[in-house]
C-alpha cells in the first residue's frame, strides 16, 4: 500500500506536569497540608503529599525536548521541562511542532489524590486539580485541549455525579477514571455516573493502572514512583481484566451509549483478546452461565462502546488488514512530554505505519476516532 500523510492528528493520549499552584484553589482549612513541590535529594524537583522530600524527582515523565543523551530517569527541576507541559498556549506551540490540532490530556502527579487516605483532603485537592485544567490550562486553548477532570469513584457516587456534573458545567468533554478503583468496574455500584456519561455522551477514560493504591505485589508501586522496565511491559497489558468484565458483565447492556477508553495499551494484542472473549461467550452461553450478562458478541462493542490509545505499535497496524475493526478502535496518541512520546514526530510515525493500512483506515486512526468520540 502506498504511504498517505494524515490530513489531521489528534493525540487522544497527551501529558502535563502540574505547577506548583495546581492545589492553590484548596480551602483555608487544607492549605498547611496539601501537596507541595520540593527538591529532592536528587537535586532534582518532585511533588511531596507527605511533606517529606519526594519520593522521585521529574524525569521520564518530562523528557519531551531534551536531546537522547540529556535524558534521565529523574533528578530534573521543574525550571527544566517544557512550559508545554504546564501552561496551555505553551502546550499548543508544541503540539503544532508535531502536527498535532487536539490534544486530550491526562494528569499526572495529581491522580495521587486516590490513593489519599484523608478522603477530605483528597476531594478538595481533586477539585483544585480539575479547576486549574479546565478554567485554565484548557482554557487557554478550548479549541484545541481537551482536558480530563478526575471523577472521584471511590467516595460514592452521589459526591462522584455531583463532580461529574459541575465539570461539565465548567467545559469538560470527558472524565478521567482511576486505574485501580476500590471497586471494579463491572460492578453496578457505577450505573448512576456510566448512566449519566451515556445520556451525556460523555467518554470515560482510564490511563493503565494509574490512580489508585497498588495492588501488595506489584513491584512498580506508582504511588511510591518505583518505576521498572518490566512493570512499563505489563501495564500494556493492564485493560484486559476491565474490558473483559464490563464487557460480559452487562455494562454496556445497560448503557449502550458508554465509551471506554484505555489509554497507552496499544492494539496489537486485540485481536487474541477478542477471539478468547468470542469462543468463551459462544461455549457459556450455551451452557447457561449466568456470568456472561450480554447478549451482543464481544466483537460489536469494538470500536462502539470500548477504545484504546496506541503509539508506534507496528503489530497492531500490520494487524489492521486481518482485522478491519481495528481502525475503528484505536486512536493515535503522542504521548507528550514522557519518554516513550512520538512528539515531535507523529506525522512522520503515522505516515510510516500507515504503509500497511488503507488511507481511510489511517484517517480513522489518526483523528476520525477521536472526532467522534469526544466530538472534536
Amino acid at each position: 500500500m502506498a504511504n498517505f500523510v494524515p490530513t489531521r492528528i489528534i493525540s487522544a493520549d497527551s501529558h502535563i506536569n502540574e505547577p506548583p499552584h495546581v492545589f492553590d484553589g484548596v480551602p483555608a482549612a487544607f492549605k498547611d497540608r496539601a501537596p507541595k513541590m520540593l527538591p529532592g535529594a536528587d537535586g532534582g524537583d518532585g511533588w511531596s503529599f507527605d511533606g517529606k522530600p519526594p519520593g522521585r524527582t521529574f524525569g521520564v515523565e518530562a523528557t519531551a525536548g531534551r536531546a537522547i543523551g540529556d535524558r534521565k530517569m529523574a533528578g530534573l527541576r521543574f525550571d527544566e521541562i517544557l512550559p508545554g507541559n504546564y501552561e496551555g498556549a505553551a502546550h499548543v506551540e508544541d503540539m503544532r511542532k508535531d502536527h498535532v490540532e487536539v490534544s486530550i490530556v491526562y494528569p499526572a502527579y495529581a491522580a495521587h489524590c486516590y490513593a489519599e487516605s484523608d478522603r477530605e483532603l483528597s476531594l478538595a485537592c481533586l477539585r483544585s486539580y480539575n479547576d486549574w485544567m479546565l478554567q485554565e490550562f484548557q482554557a487557554a486553548a478550548p479549541e484545541n485541549i481537551l482536558g480530563l477532570p478526575m471523577l472521584p469513584v471511590d467516595d460514592g457516587m452521589e459526591i462522584c455525579v455531583a463532580e461529574f456534573e459541575r465539570c461539565l458545567k465548567t467545559g469538560a468533554k470527558a472524565g478521567f477514571l482511576p486505574g485501580i478503583p476500590t471497586r471494579p468496574y463491572h460492578d453496578t455500584y457505577y450505573d448512576p455516573l456510566f448512566a449519566r456519561a451515556s445520556e451525556a455522551g460523555f467518554p470515560l477514560t482510564f490511563h493503565r493502572t494509574f490512580g489508585g493504591k497498588p495492588i501488595a505485589s506489584d513491584w512498580d508501586e506508582l504511588v511510591g514512583m518505583k518505576i521498572t522496565a518490566a512493570g512499563t511491559v505489563d501495564r500494556f497489558f493492564s485493560s484486559v481484566r476491565p474490558f473483559s468484565y464490563m464487557v460480559y458483565g452487562g455494562v454496556f447492556e445497560k448503557h449502550p451509549g458508554l465509551r471506554i477508553v484505555a489509554a497507552e495499551v496499544n492494539f496489537g494484542w486485540l485481536p487474541f483478546w477478542v477471539q478468547t472473549m468470542e469462543q468463551n461467550f459462544t461455549v457459556r452461553s450455551t451452557l447457561g452461565d449466568r456470568t456472561v450478562s450480554t447478549t451482543k458478541r464481544p466483537t460489536d462493542y469494538m470500536g462502539e462502546n470500548l477504545f484504546v490509545t496506541i503509539l508506534d505499535d507496528k503489530v497492531g497496524f500490520d494487524l489492521v488488514e486481518s482485522y478491519p475493526w481495528l481502525a475503528d478502535t484505536a486512536l493515535w496518541s503522542s504521548d507528550y512530554p514522557h519518554s516513550v512520546s512520538a512528539w515531535p514526530n507523529s506525522q512522520e510515525i503515522l505516515t510510516d505505519l500507515g504503509s500497511a493500512i488503507t488511507k481511510e483506515q489511517l484517517e480513522k486512526i489518526a483523528h476520525g476516532n477521536a472526532a467522534r468520540i469526544y466530538g472534536v
